[in-house]
């Protein structure tokens, strides 16, 4: 039984996006993007509720109103699930706008963490995650291609 990968390219004009396609770290950004998005979606969601279920440090550094914390989240979860579904279409600009949003999903949700910890965590190193594996795998079709 043979494989894709041993396989040669025909010679058409969008090699280059079905090599993208088809690099499992691409598509595992991608899956990672829009799961990761969708967790910062709800997280948005739930901090615009203004439930009970957050409780801020006092005299915290990077203090804003929990609305304002929501709407952040909400926003980036957003953009980082369209940009995860054009991955998988292969866009080759929504790998490079990828590694911004999910930096800046990182970023936002490193000063989330006094709101809550372990959701924060887990949305960093997810968000770390996706940057990497868009990375790599760019890297590693730029050999293959």
């Amino acid at each position: 039984m043979t494989s894709d990968i041993n396989r040669p390219e025909t010679g058409t004009s969008d090699t280059n996006s079905l090599i993208a396609f088809r690099s499992g770290l691409t598509v595992l950004a991608a899956a990672l993007m829009i799961i990761g998005g969708a967790m910062a979606i709800f997280e948005g969601i739930a901090a615009i509720a203004k439930g009970g279920l957050f409780l801020a440090t006092r005299h915290y550094v990077f203090e804003f109103n929990l609305t304002g914390w929501g709407w952040i989240h909400l926003i980036l979860g957003i953009l980082l699930v369209l940009a995860g579904c054009a991955v998988l279409s292969g866009a080759v600009w929504a790998r490079f706008f990828g590694v911004a949003i999910a930096g800046l999903g990182a970023i936002a949700n490193f000063l989330w963490v006094p709101y809550y910890p372990l959701w924060a965590t887990v949305l960093i190193a997810i968000n770390l995650l996706i940057a990497w594996a868009l990375c790599a795998g760019m890297h590693y079709e730029a050999e293959r291609g």
